[in-house]
């Protein structure tokens, strides 16, 4: 399968219900469109139901404000057994100028609910995605790693809240 065939691309336009007390769009918003969007690319991969793991790497690079629309532009960029990741890209447009500009990027890590699927090789084309997934293994690598850091990390948590001390 290649890349082009797990593409997903979901436009919006922005409104004052999307800003923050920055008058630009609350993040919050952004993650949950982002994550919908990335999710159809998973699904188109791998033809199954797929639960978000892990949002990586999210890189706000411009603000997008009121009267600006942007586009998520998301494709599988790699995959293993039972994951798969997912690189989107959101870019921006002023309205009234009709100039783009890149507002965001992130890898998401998808997991593959059913043990028995297995995933299909990914064939990236462009030299936007040969780009992207050149680097799959490398991103990936580090992932395992950090995984284990925060396993680490979590078991020295209190998960009694101290308002109830």
């Amino acid at each position: 399968m290649n890349c082009a065939q797990t593409l997903a691309v979901t436009s919006h336009r922005v409104i004052t219900n999307d800003l923050n007390e920055h008058e630009t769009v609350y993040g919050g918003k952004l993650l949950e469109m982002l994550d919908g969007t990335a999710s159809i690319s998973a699904s188109r991969f791998c033809k199954t139901q797929t639960v978000t793991a892990a949002v990586d790497q999210f890189k706000f690079i411009a603000p997008f404000k009121l009267n600006d629309s942007f586009c998520i532009e998301s494709f599988v960029s790699g995959s293993g057994k039972r994951s798969l990741e997912v690189f989107a890209k959101i870019i921006g447009e002023h309205l009234t100028t009709g100039q783009r500009f890149l507002g965001a990027t992130t890898f998401l890590t998808f997991v593959v609910l059913k043990k028995e699927i297995k995933l299909p090789p990914l064939v990236p084309q462009t030299p936007e995605e040969i780009s992207v997934c050149q680097a799959y293994s490398v991103r990936q690598a580090l992932r395992k790693q950090q995984l284990q850091q925060a396993k680490s990390f979590n078991q020295q948590l209190e998960l009694q809240p101290r308002w109830l001390n």
